[in-house]
């Protein structure tokens, strides 16, 4: 296949390798003079054939191996059919194998977004800007002479959540997306649950953003696979590199409450039409999972998908199963292949049982239509959950507004019952202070009392389902609320009076389990992260702190969370007046 001709470009440079023909940094120019570079992995023989692309800020020159070495030995020692068929020399993170793809008629590209890996720009991740970028990428890869002028999307995290950003601007040539573990709200989903600050955006962009900064040259790392350096040739000053990315964690404290300023970096599922496959973790609290709900229920593509799988965040998306899925999908749309996918359940789910057990079972709508939706009322006279009943007397508890709180735990059944879909929590509260912030967690303990645990996107040992609020940020929105999900406004501050009972809703994220007989769930109301009974020493490569049960999904910044104000007695109340409950989505066998 005769090389392409991309212009005169003293950095593009083409090789045929591993089956491939690779063209590395191919020059993409923007309206505004920048040019992004891509690398573009295409089959050997000449022809047209749909694009599957990738528009981010981690390094599409870094290798997985190096730039996240812990999680590329957990995912290559426990799942070797996930890696077979490759020599892996082009894994990087969170995005698809090329040599898995290229094999089946499919052009890979990946694209360094502005400011990071090889391409010169400011970095300002998630802004209208770089969706604009990713828009112009999408159309160029349209009219290339190896494009059959459909192009697809595909990639985990970040290279899921601005599939939803760019899909808004209806590019001609976006015919698919493969949305896989990617939020939407950049507020609810990623910087404040609840209204409460994450720790996770800011330590995530120092170090896996900022690690692959535009202008690192020399200081940074070099190509496993052609040498070069990652982050482009040249070496810029430490001060340069300041100028050349936002201060992303100083936004996101200046912008505490919602607004134009996370608006504009979340997506319009209302504008989404594109079709698409939005795949969710169970595992994934804090973080991913909410996004894939709600953009399947919002968008109005007539042509969607949801799938929800478990295991870590990097597993299924590489595994014969997942791969598969992708495959299936991206044929269907992007070749007109008979894959199958006209069978395809609107639903697929991973059901999930205790010791990370699944069976895939296909469904015709979310959250499920046969849910019986059950009460389970709290009683601090004998700390228990009791469903349909509330109870006959008043009650209380306090606990310390920081502290590990109360658990309320439902009876043995006898027989297994399944829990599948979203959750909420109806708090009677009062506090000592103006404050208060609520940490829900719903856990699984065998019938000797052992908690039971799950291997979640990052962390090995999460609980069975998180929700979190702050008092102050109670406010619903009526129009957008649901019986099984309230929607807070988070625009206004509403400080409690100390003392004075106010009720709370509080969204606890969509999980799923097959309680087995003898076990027990139960719900702990905290006032602050949950952490695992077991001490735990895990921390991966590319996160700040040891994993203990969130892991790096903390709320632990001390500005956002003054003792003063968020560490007075906070007491629950209960009985007729005051029905503190969880709801809970039983599902019935079909």
């Amino acid at each position: 296949m005769p090389a392409v001709d991309y212009g005169p470009d003293n950095l593009v440079r083409s090789e045929f390798r591993e089956g491939m023909r690779v063209d590395w940094d191919v020059p993409i120019r923007m309206d505004d003079g920048v040019t992004l570079r891509a690398n573009v992995y295409r089959p050997e023989d000449d022809g047209k054939y749909p694009v599957i692309m990738t528009h981010g800020p981690y390094g599409k020159d870094l290798s997985w191996q190096e730039g996240y070495s812990t999680t590329w030995e957990l995912f290559s020692s426990e799942h070797p059919d996930a890696i077979e068929g490759s020599s892996n020399i082009h894994q990087s993170w969170e995005v698809v194998d090329p040599e898995l793809w290229v094999p089946d008629g499919y052009v890979i590209i990946r694209i360094d977004s502005r400011g990071a890996g090889r391409s010169p720009g400011v970095i300002d991740t998630r802004s209208p800007r770089e969706t604009e970028d990713f828009r112009q990428c999408i159309e160029w890869a349209g009219v290339q002479s190896w494009s059959n002028g459909k192009v697809g999307l595909n990639g985990i995290s970040y290279y899921a959540i601005n599939q939803w950003f760019v899909a808004a601007l209806k590019p001609k040539h976006l015919a698919a997306m493969c949305i896989w573990e990617g939020a939407g709200d950049y507020y609810r989903d990623s910087t404040h649950q609840g209204g409460i600050l994450s720790t996770f955006v800011t330590n995530w962009y120092d170090m896996q953003v900022a690690s692959v900064q535009h202008g690192l040259g020399d200081k940074g790392r070099k190509s496993a696979v052609h040498g070069e350096t990652v982050c482009g040739p040249a070496t810029l000053k430490a001060e340069e590199l300041k100028a050349n990315r936002i201060d992303l964690g100083g936004e996101i404290k200046r912008h505490n409450l919602d607004g134009p300023w996370y608006r504009a970096r979340s997506a319009d599922f209302s504008k989404v039409t594109t079709p698409f496959i939005s795949a969710a973790n169970w595992g994934g609290q804090g973080l991913h999972p909410r996004g894939n709900f709600n953009g399947f229920m919002q968008a109005p593509a007539g042509q969607k998908w949801l799938e929800v799988h478990g295991l870590e965040h990097w597993t299924e998306f590489y595994t014969p199963y997942g791969r598969d899925l992708q495959k299936r999908f991206f044929g269907h749309f992007l070749k007109g292949e008979d894959t199958g996918w006209d069978s395809q359940p609107k639903v697929q789910l991973k059901i999930r049982r205790p010791g990370d057990q699944f069976e895939v079972r296909g469904e015709d709508e979310w959250p499920l239509a046969r849910t019986q939706w059950t009460k389970a009322y709290l009683d601090p006279a004998t700390m228990a959950l009791s469903e349909g009943a509330v109870p006959a007397k008043a009650g209380r508890h306090s606990y310390a507004g920081m502290g590990d709180g109360a658990t309320f735990m439902l009876p043995a059944w006898e027989e297994e019952r399944e829990i599948t879909g979203p959750m909420v929590a109806k708090l009677f509260v009062s506090s000592a202070t103006t404050d208060a912030d609520f940490f829900l967690v719903v856990r699984l303990f065998t019938a000797d009392m052992r908690e039971v645990c799950f291997k979640g996107t990052l962390d090995p040992n999460t609980p069975l389902a998180q929700g979190w609020l702050r008092a102050s940020h109670r406010k619903l929105d009526p129009a957008r609320s649901k019986p099984w999900q309230p929607w807070h406004t988070h625009d206004a501050v509403q400080p409690l009076t100390p003392g004075e009972v106010t009720e709370l809703d509080i969204e606890i994220w969509p999980t799923c389990i097959v309680v087995p007989p003898g076990y027990r769930i139960g719900l702990t109301v905290r006032g602050r992260d949950y952490e695992n009974p077991w001490d735990t020493t895990l921390k991966l490569s590319n996160m700040k702190n040891v994993f203990r049960g969130c892991g790096p999904f903390l709320h632990d910044d001390p500005d956002d969370r003054p003792e003063s104000v968020f560490g007075g007695t906070v007491t629950l109340h209960t009985g007729p007046d005051h029905p503190s409950h969880l709801l809970l989505p039983f599902v019935p066998k079909k």
